[in-house]
């Protein structure tokens, strides 16, 4: 290829890649961008569970009093019962073997009602709590919904200005010859969106690898694309700089 047709298809290969690299740059920060709000909507979901844990607490003390004072109740009638049948015995130790029941029922009657306002407190405690956790979601949810429109808008104008990029490529290409362009384009998927580089000095733009004297001739000569040994992208001169 007659140097000054190369020596084109370089430049034309230079602003292919700017267009490439921009690209590439976009699309991987579109695709770390849900694991921004990841970590917030971790936590949101995590006090969604928590409250929704607490609502069953508080539904097992309900069912637990419930239970309770239905114990009441019955050991209530079973006292009286018992009571009732206190003064129709007839001996003194059938008399106070009647009293200690009744002693007996009357400690288990407290008990339970010590049962039953223990589950009221801690009924209530978990009510607080409900309302601290709701108050607390209320907040985080408007921090993640907000934080989650950043990243929406984001995409978006990540979206729209890789249309423009594209139509950008498109016409791009056409400015490149086919075998130079597949050549291109296979080390543009190999290498990280990267598929062409200036020598800097006498290192490789690419991957900094040492660029012997003889190498750099033979770019500046434009008979053929010269790649880098070590990263294999395709090395030229900027002769701007």
């Amino acid at each position: 290829m007659p140097e000054s047709s190369l020596k084109l298809q370089l430049s034309n290969l230079v602003k292919l890649q700017t267009v490439d690299s921009e690209i590439y740059a976009l699309r991987l920060e579109k695709s770390l961008k849900p694991q921004e709000t990841q970590a917030l909507e971790a936590s949101y979901e995590e006090k969604k569970a928590r409250i929704a844990e607490l609502g069953k607490k508080t539904l097992d003390f309900q069912k637990q009093r419930k239970d309770r004072e239905l114990e009441l109740s019955s050991k209530d009638e079973a006292i009286k019962k018992l009571q009732g049948q206190l003064y129709g015995l007839k001996t003194n130790k059938e008399y106070q073997t009647m009293l200690k029941q009744i002693q007996d029922a009357k400690a288990d009657y407290s008990v339970i009602e010590d049962k039953i306002l223990e589950l009221f407190d801690s009924s209530d405690n978990i009510v607080k709590e409900v309302e601290k956790e709701k108050a607390r979601l209320g907040e985080e949810e408007k921090v993640f919904l907000a934080e989650k429109k950043k990243v929406d808008d984001r995409i978006k104008i990540i979206d729209d200005r890789l249309a423009q990029l594209d139509a950008q490529r498109k016409q791009a290409l056409q400015e490149i010859a086919p075998k130079i362009l597949t050549q291109y384009e296979r080390i543009l998927s190999n290498r990280d969106g990267l598929a062409i580089v200036t020598v800097k000095g006498n290192s490789c733009g690419g991957c900094n690898m040492f660029v012997p004297p003889q190498v750099i001739n033979l770019i500046k000569m434009y008979e053929h694309i010269i790649t880098c040994e070590m990263c294999n992208r395709i090395l030229y001169i900027d002769e701007g700089a």
